[in-house]
Parts: structure tokens; sequence; C-alpha cells
């Protein structure tokens, strides 16, 4: 079946590429093996110098690799450079650091000498969305290949372009061929890539659904997985929250990559006091935004990236107000060429609806009137999902309440949530399990050895 990439933004269809057959597939493989045995014996030295080098070709071609993106999942230019920047700066990051997070650590025992040593797993297999096709994909394979792991990846097949361009970024870096290859696939063939033997380990950012699929079949080889799944983040705001720099930062958190992230703001939890004022500053500015072609500068938000999500999205919008919501902006679909959806906001969203229950992956946004703090923690964890939480307040014992109650990999006070190489990225309950960057990023696909010797 081909795999073909189409622009959201004017419905044209883009380059079609086939996906591997049978023998292609295991030369891909039998080259991963290969080239895993040459990385694993490498140093960190060298593997940092190519890794600084993949940095250097990502700011120095980041206005091409943004065009692309743009071309292929539609968020707007700025936005998709602004990435491109991004994962030089994961790059550089585990260039600099990967051997002291993976240095040997001398443990006092009994013995002579005892210490736990860090050891690459072999070939992981990264399945990989569309939403940021480059970030989700190097925020991996840089710790990943500095571990000294080699890595294939399965991008969506919305996205093929960015999938080879970021494969010859590396080859173009000096690392090793076979370190780092995409593998266009169909769905179909995900299956039996986590069965082969040669393959150690998986990691998926994605849906439930295909996050079970993949963890399924990997546990079933008792291999090891991270997952990172959805998530529809509380942003709660507070009686002493600063209410400009909240309303200002709830647009930017509920619209950023065009609504499409799994950390984006989507459920807003607002206390009685200043709901009102909140309520009319959000609409008004969500209604002023921008809509329109992503490679114009003026844009704010440009197109869903595909047909089936922006029906997705008005279906769960209409399913909402028909259960009871009120909507305050936006709800219906651009016309014309492209898969264009206004800012939306919700109101009185209540049980039940897809507004309250699922995530909504497009820039529309739930609002919520509680009473205090107890009904703000109790409505922001009653979801399935736990990937990231924003909460505004400037009294310090709130503050503590919200760190230490709300369900979540990730808690950010007066901030909006986002990821950094330097902090581990991650959630809980249906969110997915592991983590990504930081320290924990790297020791997720290891062999964390136990060594004891007696001289």
């Amino acid at each position: 079946m081909p795999i073909q990439s189409t622009n959201p933004t004017t419905s044209e269809k883009g380059l079609e590429y086939e996906a591997l057959n049978a023998a292609e597939l295991e030369q891909r493989l039998s080259l991963a093996e290969s080239a895993f045995a040459r990385q694993r014996a490498s140093s960190f030295a060298e593997r940092a110098e190519f890794m600084t080098r993949a940095a250097e070709i990502l700011e120095r071609e980041k206005r091409d690799f943004g065009i692309l993106m743009t071309s292929e999942m539609g968020k707007p230019l700025a936005s998709a450079i602004a990435e491109v920047e991004k994962c030089a700066l994961v790059c550089r990051y585990y260039a600099e650091h990967a051997d002291r997070f993976l240095a040997n650590e001398e443990v006092a025992t009994g013995s002579d000498r005892s210490f736990v040593a860090y050891q690459p797993l072999g070939p992981v297999l990264a399945v990989m969305p569309w939403n940021y096709p480059f970030w989700q994909v190097f925020r991996f394979a840089a710790p990943a290949l500095m571990a000294g792991n080699v890595g294939l990846l399965k991008h969506a097949s919305n996205v093929p372009g960015c999938a080879l361009a970021i494969e010859d970024i590396f080859a173009r870096a000096g690392f090793a061929e076979g370190v780092f290859q995409t593998l266009l696939l169909d769905t179909e063939q995900v299956a039996g890539v986590l069965e082969d033997p040669r393959v150690s380990a998986a990691t998926l950012t994605g849906s439930e659904a295909a996050g079970s699929a993949v963890a399924g079949k990997a546990g079933s080889e008792i291999k090891k997985t991270v997952l990172e799944l959805g998530g529809s983040d509380p942003f709660i705001v507070m009686p002493s929250a600063d209410l400009d720099a909240a309303v200002s930062i709830a647009v930017k958190a509920r619209t950023v990559n065009n609504g499409q992230s799994c950390i984006a703001a989507k459920r807003f939890i607002v206390a009685d006091e200043v709901y009102d004022e909140f309520e009319r500053r959000l609409v008004d500015l969500m209604s002023s935004l921008v809509v329109g072609d992503p490679m114009d500068e003026r844009t704010d938000i440009g197109p869903l990236a595909t047909a089936e999500i922006r029906e997705g999205v008005h279906k769960q919008v209409t399913a909402s107000i028909a259960a009871g919501a009120r909507l305050l902006t936006g709800g219906v679909p651009e016309e014309g060429a492209g898969y264009f959806y206004p800012p939306t906001v919700l109101a009185d969203v209540g049980p039940g609806s897809p507004a309250y229950e699922e995530e909504i992956f497009g820039p529309v946004a739930s609002l919520f009137r509680v009473r205090g703090i107890d009904e703000a923690i109790r409505l922001a964890n009653d979801t399935s999902f736990g990937l990231g939480s924003s909460a505004w307040t400037s009294d310090p014992a709130e503050q503590e309440r919200f760190i230490r109650d709300l369900d979540a990999g990730q808690v950010f006070i007066n901030a909006m949530v986002s990821s950094d190489p330097r902090l581990p990225f991650g959630g809980v309950k249906r969110s997915g399990y592991g983590r990504e960057l930081g320290i924990f990023g790297i020791r997720e696909f290891v062999n964390i050895k136990t060594v004891k010797v007696r001289t």
C-alpha cells in the first residue's frame, strides 16, 4: 500500500512511497543488527562528535526542515522552525552529558569492587506520531544513539518526507550506516518487527489504541517499552492568580501546534471568583486568532493535519453541545480547501460528554467553574489521563497542594506545560509509562548491570 503525504493547507497530494517488502525489511533489520555491534563499541566521544554534527545540520537547514514539516502536517512555519531548533538543543544536550549519565557508579559492598554499569540494549523500534514530526523522533534518538543503541523509526504515514529527512541527517552527521534507519511500513507490518529477535525494545508516542497494541505485542515477546500517550491536561486558575498572564498563556497553551499536542491545556478549571472575567477574556482572545495559511507569518492557527482528524474534532464538539455544553465561539469547520478548524470554546461541560471524558486533538477549550481548590483538584484528576497539568496561584500553600495532589507526570505552577531536555517527560494512568529526556530518559533503554569483582 503506498505511503503518501497530503498538504493539509491545500489538500494536494505529496510524494508517494512504497512500503518496504519482506525482503527489504529483512535487509534493514540485518543491517541494524550489524550496525549495533559497531555502535556499542564506539566511544562516547565519537558519538558526541556525530551528534553535535547532527545539531549543526539542524541549525543550518532549519528553515528547509520547517517548510517540510509545515507542508506535511500544517503547523505554522515559525513553530516548525522552532521545533527544529529544539531538536538541535536535545542533540547537544546528550552529546554533552551522556557520558556522565551512563558512567559506572561505584557502590560500597563487601567485594573488592562493586559498581553499576549502563550498557546499550540493541536496536530500538520507535513508533512516532505526526504532530511533532521532528521533535518526537529526536527526543528518542539523541539519548538512544548516545547510549550506544541503534534506532529503527516507523513514523506516521502522513509525514514520510520528515521520516526520510531525519534518517539523512544522522547519516550526514557521520553515524555509521544502519545506526538510524527509517522503515516505511504499513501499520500491519509493525507486529512482525516487534516479534523479530533482533529488535530489543520499543517506544511509542501516540494514541491509547496504538500504545496498547505495541505494548501488548512487545510484552508477549518480553521486550521493554516506553509509552507516551494522550492527555487531557487541566489548566487551573485560582483567585490569587495573575489573570492577565493566565489568560494569555491559556490561549497559547490550548492552540500550540494548532491544538494538536498531548500536553496542550484542554480543560480550563477556574475558581468562581474569577471565572466570569476569565471566560470573557479567553473567548475574546480565542476569537481574535488568525486562521489561515501556515506559511504566512501573520497566521496563528493553521489546518489540522488530516481531514479525518478535523471530522473527529467536530464530532466531539457537536456531541458535547448535544450533551449540554454551551458553544461560546467557533465550532464550525472552515469551508474550502484544507482542513481548517476555528479556535473553539465550550462552557458548562458535563460528565459523559466527549469534552469531559476524551482528549480533543484540536483548538477546542473546555471551561469548568469550581468553588475552591478541593473541587479543582477533584475535577482535574477526574480523567483517565495523567500527562501534564498547569496551576495558577500566588498562594504558596495552594502551590504545594497542587504539586502533591495532581495526578500527573508533570505539574507546572504559573507556567505552561512544555518539554525540556534537562527534565524527565512522561505521564501516569492511561497517559503511558516510562520517561523520556533528562537522565531518566537515557537510562530507559540500557541494561542496568550489577558488577561485583573479587581480586
